[in-house]
């Protein structure tokens, strides 16, 4: 499990570093989004990635790998979003934004550390197009809640879902450079 929690730093890493430039860039900006926006962002990128796949090809020079990373950054984003509430203009600084990003990608790391545990690294037998079914069925989940506005009866909620997702990218990605080795 060592090996699994070096690779998965070492991805985290990746993402909040194009998260750090697009901050650089174009600063808080994403602090108007409303969840089911967020949801809708990684719902576009998940639909991407099984295009893709089901294609065999892609039109545009990024292919999946960009999509999960995007999948990462907006599942943090979203985590962002359900403590702070969404705003109507950028209104913290990138400094703020890159904290709070390390916070909840520590939780959900941590939550990784734990299913990891039980699950005994059953991720490395699943094939990256599970990743991508199972991101695409906790969207729809929490599409679900969020039209129950949060009133579930057994549900973790919408935040342990965007955890799910950025761990099922993550994972994702370590086995998309696996297979490039």
């Amino acid at each position: 499990m060592i090996e699994t929690n070096q690779e998965f730093r070492q991805v985290l890493d990746m993402c909040r570093d194009l998260f750090n430039k697009k901050l650089h860039d174009y600063g808080a900006a994403w602090r108007i989004l409303r969840i089911p926006s967020v949801t809708d962002q990684i719902f576009i990128k998940a639909k991407r990635i099984r295009s893709i796949n089901e294609k065999g090809e892609s039109q545009i020079a990024e292919g999946s790998s960009a999509e999960f990373i995007g999948i990462v950054n907006y599942g943090i984003i979203g985590l962002i979003q359900l403590a702070l509430k969404p705003s109507i203009k950028a209104d913290i600084s990138n400094e703020e934004a890159l904290a709070l990003y390390d916070k909840y990608a520590n939780e959900t790391y941590e939550l990784m550390i734990k299913k990891n545990h039980d699950y005994d690294e059953a991720w490395r037998s699943m094939r990256v197009s599970s990743y991508t079914d199972l991101i695409l069925m906790k969207i729809y989940r929490t599409k679900q809640i969020e039209e129950l506005h949060g009133k579930t009866m057994v549900s973790e909620g919408i935040g342990a879902n965007y955890q799910d997702m950025v761990n099922y990218s993550i994972f994702a990605l370590i086995k998309l450079e696996i297979e490039k080795e």
